[in-house]
């Protein structure tokens, strides 16, 4: 089995699992759950996941999706008056090329 390098696919569909599985617990107001997301690769080390449309976000469901993505960055952003767009960039280290 090769290691799971930076933004491979692997490494993108493990996190897109994890993230998918973890909302189901830590949302339970469905303000992430069910928005429209995107990934972007950024430089290659990066990845950007992006909600949009979210009507409100928490700091304990922000803490919340730290905990299922790892160490991150969050910005929350207007949209339009109502609603927010709640960016996390994820740095995939080259600690993650390693295997157990």
């Amino acid at each position: 089995m090769r290691p799971v390098s930076g933004t491979s696919p692997e490494a993108i569909s493990d996190l897109q699992r994890k993230l998918a599985e973890g909302l189901a617990q830590i949302d339970p107001h469905h303000r992430l759950l069910g928005r429209p997301v995107s990934y972007r690769v950024i430089d290659g080390h990066m990845l950007e996941i992006t909600y949009r449309d979210v009507a409100g976000i928490a700091e304990a469901e922000v803490l919340g999706v730290k905990r299922i993505i790892g160490d991150c960055f969050c910005s929350v952003s207007p949209q339009s008056a109502e609603r927010l767009i709640v960016r996390f960039v994820v740095h995939f280290a080259a600690t993650r090329d390693t295997t157990s």
